[in-house]
């Protein structure tokens, strides 16, 4: 190393940043986090080090950063471009956001959080580490990280801690003279993890490279429908869980596509293909000794008071919540009755067919399990947006309402159950018209994200599709 490489100069870098939401780290952590990572990027030879955030969708944008550049960053940072929060999936900027012409497509920082630095088993000789945004030396309002960082510190004010569990569903695709087909092929193979579902060992790559970075995954499987899988991990708190899934995600799409395969969390990639959710497992513990407080042996189903107002939280905003749940067009073709997906808002004892579904678990198993997001929501708002309903819910005591038993598709109350929002615009207005989620998760947000999500809404409608043209080009 360089001197410019050595510890003393990077803990004196470290000592000048403050992370968003979160106290100054002491002199000792510093040393700890710097002396950690200077191994790691010593022993592991790193070259090259990705400085990466999500954006609005959760997709990883990133700089790659030679590894004797990254004591400057770290006290430095990374500049990108601020109006990366005004662009859809196709590259288009959505006017409005208040990202981009409104402040002359300016530069926003990217500043390292050390605590995140991870090496990535699937790419050579490289790191990565999660950034926090500033704009003008501000933290940026709208960056998701920051959305759930203050959402959680609004819960550290009433000496709560969140809990939370990714249990993520996706397809492994596989290209055959230009169509994409599912990667296993034989009906029926749920549960089941062999070469018969993974004859490339694939998904077992995914699990090393999830447990190489030390992110605890518990399980895999094969989820239901033909090439469709199932990685959990394991839970953790809020924040932490978010950086673990951010970087779970990447590792999924990445690896499959350097074994020629298309990983995709979408909603319902294929009209024959069944939905790929995202279920959030919600829990709060005690700060102090780390019980879990949603459960209580006294109580009926030994649910506690605080979890009862927590769901009456997750039913009460259950309309405004979908928009950041199900941020895509496609996302909305997952409700639909009989798919094992939210279509009525419930909830329920260990029933599927509810929007929020108790798992029969308890004592420190105990959580609310809300079944809405799909794989493709981002994580950070996920949390972040569940958890400021459920805040709510807390603050105000809302009643749930009682729990619903039997098949909510076929017995529940259809002219009297409300129903998730059916399209994307119909989700964004429910998100604007909903004032506590609005201010918990910021105008500034709420500004953007809707400007984007408008505009993805609008270029859809204006498009035709294959199946408009065979229904009708011939006979009208």
């Amino acid at each position: 190393m360089t001197a410019k490489d050595s510890p003393q100069v990077l803990q004196s870098m470290l000592r000048q940043i403050e992370p968003v939401g979160a106290s100054a780290m002491s002199p000792k952590e510093n040393t700890q986090i710097v002396e950690a990572i200077l191994r790691q990027i010593e022993s592991a030879h790193i070259r090259t080090v990705k400085v990466t955030f999500p954006d609005l969708y959760g997709v990883a944008r990133a700089k790659a950063i030679p590894a004797r550049h990254f004591p400057h960053v770290v006290e430095h940072g990374v500049q990108f471009a601020y109006p990366t929060f005004a662009l859809d999936l196709a590259g288009n900027p959505a006017p409005g956001t208040g990202t981009a012409e409104e402040v002359g497509y300016a530069d926003m920082t990217a500043i390292p959080d050390l605590s995140t630095f991870t090496v990535l088993p699937w790419e050579p000789d490289t790191a990565a580490v999660i950034a926090d945004l500033y704009f003008q030396r501000e933290p940026i309002a709208l960056a998701p990280r920051n959305i759930l960082k203050r959402v959680v510190a609004e819960y550290e004010k009433h000496n709560l801690l969140p809990i939370v569990g990714s249990e993520l569903e996706f397809y492994l695709l596989k290209s055959d003279n230009g169509t994409w087909r599912t990667y296993a092929d034989k009906p029926s193979m749920v549960y089941t993890w062999n070469a018969t579902i993974d004859p490339d060992g694939i998904t077992r790559k995914m699990c090393d490279a999830v447990e190489a970075m030390g992110h605890r995954a518990l399980a895999v499987s094969h989820e239901f429908f033909p090439g469709q899988y199932e990685i959990n991990l394991d839970h953790g708190e809020a924040l932490d869980m978010a950086d673990r899934t951010f970087f779970y995600k990447q590792a999924v799409k990445e690896i499959a596509w350097q074994n020629g395969l298309m990983a995709t969390f979408m909603a319902k990639p294929r009209t024959d293909l069944g939905g790929s959710g995202y279920h959030l497992h919600l829990s709060l513990a005690d700060p102090a000794n780390g019980a879990n407080l949603f459960y209580d042996p006294r109580s009926d189903h030994e649910l506690s008071e605080l979890a009862l107002d927590f769901i009456g939280g997750q039913m009460a905003h259950a309309r405004g919540l979908t928009a950041v749940f199900a941020p895509t067009v496609n996302s909305y073709k997952r409700y639909v009755l009989n798919a094992f997906a939210p279509y009525y808002i419930l909830w329920g004892y260990d029933n599927r067919t509810c929007y929020v579904r108790i798992p029969p678990e308890r004592k420190g198993g105990t959580r609310v399990e809300n079944r809405t997001p799909d794989g493709v929501a981002n994580p950070y708002l996920a949390f972040a947006a569940a958890l400021a309903a459920g805040l709510d819910g807390i603050t105000r005591h809302l009643d749930p309402g009682a729990p619903f038993a039997g098949d909510a598709y076929m017995n529940a109350d259809c002219l009297r159950t409300p129903v998730v929002p059916q399209y994307l615009h119909e989700a964004v207005t429910a998100l604007e018209a909903d004032e506590v989620l609005c201010q918990t998760l910021g105008p500034e947000f709420v500004k953007a994200f809707g400007a984007v999500k408008r505009l993805e809404s609008q270029r859809f409608r204006s498009h035709v599709t294959d199946w408009e043209f065979n229904e009708y080009a011939f006979h009208l």
